[in-house]
């Protein structure tokens, strides 16, 4: 989970200023957390106390407004009752992680939590599969597998093609707010990496919806990788000193009880 809040604002500021290149500052001045950190913090907040969770994520991102929700979301945000719109865009993916963080000695409940959480907003198929899909992944790195497992594992039951490389995809990448453009091509970036760091150099170096590529691929790396605890003390100390609330949730994650 922390995975996809430290990729969220290492990706910040380059959403609307893609680069094509590795070698960046990490954590670049102007740096913040945007809404897909608040998205996966509400999951969290669903999951841990199974609270509703359309009136959930509506009181969390009411809480942190002009986080750069999308267009049909935002307003979605704000509608009562809250209502599926049947959205395959990629805030389904990006939101998922305390799914298999929360349910790791158990897939089918993971799946089933990812559902839960995506349904009430993103039920086009392509929403609940990139959902899903990225729950799976997550859940095997968590249980030891290797890359070329998940890979096939993602492969065969999502049909997502994970074939080309990141340097292969970089060059005619481009902005697409889509599951089906953003998350095989976010799992590419956390299946090559050597590190966690490097699965995010690699999500944000593509050039595209960079917050949310590094979003996706960052929980898959922490599960392969883990996190230094030089990023975590930052986004915690710098990035999220502002937001109590959202601390309360990670630190219920992470140190339960």
């Amino acid at each position: 989970m922390l995975g996809a809040i430290i990729g969220d604002i290492g990706g910040s500021i380059y959403e609307g200023n893609p680069i094509k290149t590795k070698n960046f500052s990490f954590f670049g001045d102007y740096c913040s957390f945007t809404d897909d950190s608040v998205c996966t913090v509400a999951v969290a907040d669903t999951l841990l106390h199974d609270r509703p969770p359309a009136k959930t994520m509506q009181k969390w991102c009411r809480r942190h407004p002009h986080r750069g929700y999308g267009g049909n979301f935002g307003m979605w945000i704000y509608t009562d009752p809250p209502e599926p719109y049947n959205s395959y865009g990629n805030g389904a993916a990006m939101r998922v992680s305390p799914a298999a963080f929360l349910n790791r000695d158990n897939l089918d409940a993971a799946l089933s939590a990812s559902d839960k959480v995506t349904e009430i907003t993103h039920n086009h198929p392509e929403g609940m599969k990139g959902a899903r899909a990225t729950t799976h992944a997550i859940w095997l790195a968590f249980q030891g597998e290797n890359a070329a497992n998940i890979q096939e594992v993602i492969t065969s039951e999502y049909g997502y093609d994970l074939t080309q490389t990141v340097d292969e995809i970089r060059p005619s990448y481009f902005f697409d707010i889509t599951c089906q453009g953003t998350v095989p091509q976010a799992m590419t970036c956390a299946l090559e990496s050597v590190s966690y760091e490097d699965a995010v150099r690699n999500a944000i170096s593509l050039g595209g919806d960079a917050d949310t590529l590094a979003a996706i691929a960052g929980p898959i790396a922490e599960a392969l990788h883990g996190i230094p605890n030089e990023l975590k003390e930052r986004a915690e100390s710098v990035y999220l000193a502002d937001a109590p609330d959202m601390l309360e949730v990670l630190e219920e994650m992470y140190h339960p009880g």
